[in-house]
């Protein structure tokens, strides 16, 4: 299993004969991949961690004032703009909405769960729908934010 025993052993929680926590690229730092293929649909896991109030890295947004912090598994789901899996934190469930096979990194929309990220970035997912710029949902990317900024400076 990924979690340590102190979050219980419940067998639908992501164990290491099924996924691994792998260096990617120096890009995108650490990933997940599955040692095993799925459909759309299909159930990968059930999530948990530690429940937090503040927003950090390897969080998740619950709700508006509850994180989950994962850095064992979900807190290493990679973004992109096109994602191969859905995290539904209600439910603490990780589902496949794409064909997965085996060796593949899984990959989120960080937008799907997240109000506001920790950090914003850069993406280089190069899907054909990439926004370009990482945010949560209700937030401006910083380089909006940025350029109004300047402008209001120069006006």
């Amino acid at each position: 299993m990924l979690y340590p025993k102190t979050f219980g052993e419940n067998p639908l929680f992501p164990q290491a004969c099924n996924f691994a926590v792998v260096p990617k690229d120096n890009n995108s730092g650490f990933g997940v991949i599955t040692f095993q293929a799925y459909k759309p649909g299909d159930l990968l896991a059930i999530v948990t961690g530690e429940m937090v109030s503040d927003i950090r890295q390897h969080t998740l947004q619950v709700s508006k004032r509850r994180h989950m912090y994962d850095p064992y598994f979900t807190g290493y789901l990679l973004h992109s703009c096109e994602p191969n899996v859905s995290l539904n934190m209600k439910k603490m469930t990780l589902t496949a909405l794409k064909e997965i096979k085996k060796g593949e990194f899984l990959f989120m929309d960080y937008a799907e769960t997240e109000d506001i990220l920790y950090r914003q970035f850069g993406c280089c997912c190069t899907s054909e729908s990439c926004r370009g710029w990482i945010t949560g949902r209700k937030e401006m990317p910083q380089q909006m934010i940025l350029e109004q900024h300047d402008h209001h400076r120069t006006h």
